[in-house]
């Protein structure tokens, strides 16, 4: 059942079937798949569900123009099916509101926010190995939208990483060397800490944009 999502999703994601478009009728659909018609019903309720699609009883099942209807929760579907495209963007949202987010933080955040920041960013620093510097990295900005105490700006950030987390292994060569990734970090987390949002804010830019240059210079040109 998840292939037959996955396939389905990546033909309206890549065009085949465009925004504003029916599917073909079920019968011919479920050939064109070699599954069921109730494996494939499924598969719709599901991509309807997630945004993508919508069934009208008696007429059939269009696309929707999900760039101008979708949420944040379809960043994902898109990472996976059109990657570098998206991811740029997705970078870009990144810098502007993770520069944002770090001001609210510094502003809002609390003395249990900052300890744990601290203890974060020495995990960081130990870790054993590129994939728990890279994990250990993502919970430190969840607790940075934290800190800002508006649940908005978490949900935005839970956006934004579900959809780098659906790709992550692309960027594991930024955190090879989990000490420079926690040198990089540390002067966002020493903002945050002292309660500088100007400071926090300079730092979050200044971050963002430095792993964003290795992130997308790949492996073999990171170091």
């Amino acid at each position: 059942m998840d292939s037959l999502v996955d396939r389905l999703r990546d033909d309206v994601l890549s065009g085949r079937y465009p925004p504003g478009s029916y599917l073909p009728p079920e019968r011919e659909l479920a050939a064109g798949y070699a599954v069921t018609r109730t494996s494939l019903k499924h598969a719709i309720v599901r991509l309807a569900q997630a945004g993508l699609l919508e069934t009208r009883h008696g007429v059939g099942t269009r696309v929707r123009d999900y760039e101008r209807l979708g949420g944040p929760e379809l960043l994902p579907m898109l990472v996976h099916t059109a990657g570098p495209a998206w991811m740029r963007e997705i970078f870009e949202v990144r810098r502007e509101v993770g520069a944002q987010v770090a001001a609210k933080a510094a502003e809002h955040g609390t003395s249990e926010h900052r300890d744990r920041l601290r203890e974060l960013a020495a995990l960081l620093r130990d870790a054993g190995d590129a994939d728990a510097a890279q994990l250990t990295e993502c919970e430190i900005h969840r607790v940075i939208a934290g800190a800002t105490g508006n649940r908005v700006y978490g949900f935005l950030v839970n956006s934004l990483l579900n959809a780098y987390l659906k790709v992550r292994e692309r960027f594991t060569h930024a955190f090879a060397d989990p000490a420079a990734a926690a040198d990089r970090i540390a002067p966002l987390v020493g903002a945050l800490c002292a309660g500088d949002p100007a400071r926090a804010r300079g730092a979050a830019e200044a971050y963002f944009a430095e792993t964003e240059a290795i992130m997308l210079k790949g492996p073999e040109r990171s170091g």
